[in-house]
């Protein structure tokens, strides 16, 4: 029944059409519907009454439900008291915290009336200053004072050795000028502070030394930026190598001044008499000679191979400079230099022509582009489907080269089409079968990542705008055959984002399992301590697997290159010849060595114009700061040093180079422990660095 009593039809009587004829109550019922609605209008019970007792007598609760309704009733009167107690509270001290910030408010600038370099004047703590804590007043003065009295400084035993119970030494991290510091630079300089003055603390003769990197790449890259940016357009090949490293060197004393500023603020209690910066002179000797001696001994050479090339920095990168981006398939992306995002995740497949005949030969490529640059098609030896093509030759529909059709056991059959189109100066895997095959190696690109002169009619244009009409040109020859999905890893630049393009290029290359295999011992034999374990499981691995370093940049900033080329008279150009190279710490000497090596020659020396990696200079830092190659006290008594803290990110740019170098020229570990500190990130897990 459709029955309700706060409506004004209590007995639910048929008031309108309906779907079905509900069944009508009793006289009875009505009746007895009727009176509860006219004694309730509307519709609701007394408390305690159950409306469907006929007496209306009250239910009596049992002991549990009145027991519950007592504790109900005293939680509401406890949250209410409290509420209330609340209110009162916010209103009696919003007054105060209002007149508060204005008596702030009216405080002019605080003016420390310490001497500068003399011991702070301790004010009353009812000053105006003093009566809440202000930072800024509070620690006004007394680094100062704690510099000029030099209670940074080591402090050694009378004798002039280390006091009785050892020395500490932690080496600064040195930062980057290329700007200000970030928050990282504020966790690693608290925790090293709090280490060092932990062990001045116990009479250990400590020291903390301060300084700089020149970081090359990094530098360079703001700096043109800068110039780009405020100068209308001006870039360094306008002002010309010598006015651009002036004008980095600019940059270099405004930011390095700031940084300093910043690391004392942070009370860092570092011995600013031994202040280093890795392009100072002592410095640079010792890069020279690292140089100088590892070429002599055969682990620094020079060889033409493919190198990570940025054509958006114009250099080449190590391949720990270099981000890999997974991608899923076809993937649009942002890349310098374009107006256009650029799709990636994609294989294209299409036929090269077979040369005398009506044939093609199917082949695929992720990056269409390289096609102008290749020199073979490579097929398994025992595939059906090709064995009557070997040693036949595919014309090329752009360039007109002829490119040999050549059997390698490398290829799998069932992969793709079981064609492999061959870049050998393009593409890391096909450098080495362009080797053994003795294919010839066509670089199609220049520096700024247009094509060349081997690129035939795409001659000018840039390389992904290359990708669309070398699509657009084949579909017109018939040659296209479709593209698809492709899950791939994209190389990208860590410094601009540009995609990384594997360019052929004579470079300085370091040979490093030799440096590599001490490195890893003193570890495995707890000579260096590395925290936390996951971080020398990763200096493990690194060091298991380690590949040549190529120690080229193509940079005005930075260490020059202490080679020297000996172009003969009526000889062959430059860099034509790699025997033809000499490395000294300077062209007299250099001189020496060419006439040494060619007696009785005419020759010229043209210095490399190209700097070195960044990292091998800060390989160095342990040890040069304490004057090596110099025999300095420093370096007698306060090497190996104590201490590496910093964050795990470089671990393998950094800690582990300054393990190789170190035992390597010095014959001593740079530290006995290395404490590798976590990230500091933002909400969506960025670096905030």
């Amino acid at each position: 029944m459709a029955l309700n009593a706060a409506s004004h039809n209590a007995a639910g009587e048929k008031t309108g059409p309906v779907s079905g004829q509900p069944p009508q109550p009793s006289d009875e019922t009505k009746s007895a519907i009727l009176d509860s609605s006219n004694q309730d209008p509307k519709g609701v019970n007394a408390p305690g009454q159950d409306g469907g007792d006929k007496n209306g007598e009250k239910k009596e609760k049992s002991e549990r439900e009145l027991a519950k309704e007592k504790a109900k009733a005293e939680k509401a009167a406890k949250l209410a008291a409290k509420q209330e107690k609340q209110k009162a509270q916010q209103a009696a001290s919003a007054p105060k915290q209002k007149e508060k910030k204005k008596g702030q408010e009216k405080l002019p600038p605080y003016k420390e009336e310490t001497p500068k370099g003399e011991k702070k004047i301790l004010q009353p703590l009812d000053d105006e200053y003093h009566k809440a804590y202000i930072p800024s007043v509070v620690e006004s003065a007394w680094y100062d004072w704690w510099e000029k009295e030099g209670f940074h400084h080591p402090e050694f035993a009378e004798d002039g050795n280390v006091k009785k119970p050892g020395s500490f030494v932690i080496p600064i991290p040195p930062p980057n000028v290329t700007g200000a510091l970030h928050i990282g630079h504020a966790l690693a300089t608290s925790l090293q502070d709090a280490l060092i003055r932990w062990n001045r603390m116990k009479g250990l003769t400590v020291l903390y030394v301060p300084g700089c990197d020149h970081a090359g790449i990094s530098t360079q890259s703001v700096v043109e930026n800068m110039l780009y940016n405020r100068r209308n357009g001006l870039t360094r090949h306008d002002l010309g190598r010598e006015k651009f490293v002036n004008t980095v060197w600019e940059w270099k004393e405004e930011y390095h001044v700031k940084i300093n500023k910043v690391l004392r603020r942070l009370g860092g209690s570092m011995d600013w008499s031994r202040e280093a910066f890795t392009m100072d002179e002592n410095l640079s000797a010792a890069v020279r000679q690292t140089f100088v001696q590892l070429h002599d001994e055969g682990l620094i050479y020079r060889a033409n191979r493919l190198v990570n090339w940025c054509t958006r920095l114009t250099t080449a990168l190590s391949n720990l400079e270099v981000d890999q981006k997974e991608l899923e398939g076809s993937t649009k992306l942002d890349v310098p230099g374009y107006d256009k995002k650029i799709e990636f995740g994609c294989i294209w497949n299409f036929k090269y022509p077979i040369d005398g005949t009506e044939e093609t030969i199917e082949v695929a490529t992720t990056r269409p582009e390289t096609m102008l640059g290749d020199s073979g098609v490579a097929v398994h030896p025992s595939d059906e489907r090709y064995k009557h093509l070997l040693g036949k030759h595919v014309r090329h529909p752009f360039t007109k080269r002829l490119l040999p059709i050549f059997g390698d056991d490398t290829v799998e059959k069932d992969f793709g089409t079981g064609a492999v189109k061959i870049t050998p100066a393009h593409d890391f895997n096909d450098f080495k079968r362009g080797k053994e095959h003795n294919l010839e190696f066509i670089n199609i690109l220049n520096d700024d990542g247009t094509m060349n002169s081997n690129a035939g009619p795409f001659e000018g244009q840039k390389r992904f705008d290359v990708r669309y009409t070398v699509i657009t040109e084949l579909e017109k020859l018939g040659l296209f055959v479709g593209k698809a999905n492709n899950k791939m890893v994209i190389p990208l630049c860590s410094k601009s984002k540009d995609v990384i393009e594997p360019v052929l290029k004579p470079q300085w290359w370091m040979s490093m399992k030799p440096l590599a295999e001490p490195a890893l011992n003193a570890v495995t034999d707890g000579t260096i301590k590395i925290k936390p374990e996951t971080a020398e499981r990763q200096y493990r691995r690194w060091m298991e697997n380690i590949d040549d370093w190529c120690l080229s940049r193509q940079l005005w900033w930075g260490h020059q290159v202490p080679a020297f080329y000996v172009k003969m008279q009526d000889g062959p150009d430059f860099d034509t010849d790699a025997d033809h190279w000499v490395c000294a710490p300077d062209e007299a000497q250099a001189r020496e060595k060419a006439q040494k090596k060619f007696p009785g020659k005419e020759f010229t020396l043209e210095r490399d114009p190209d700097c070195l990696d960044t990292w091998f200079s800060s390989g160095l830092w342990p040890f040069s700061t304490l004057g090596w190659p110099n025999k300095t006290n420093d370096l007698e008594k306060l090497y190996p040093t104590s201490v590496l803290e910093t964050g795990w990110d470089i671990l393998f740019f950094w800690v582990a180079r300054m393990i190789m170098f170190g035992l390597k020229m010095t014959g001593k570990v740079p530290f006995t422990e290395v404490y590798c500190h976590s990230l500091i990130r933002d909400s969506e897990g960025r670096k905030m660095s």
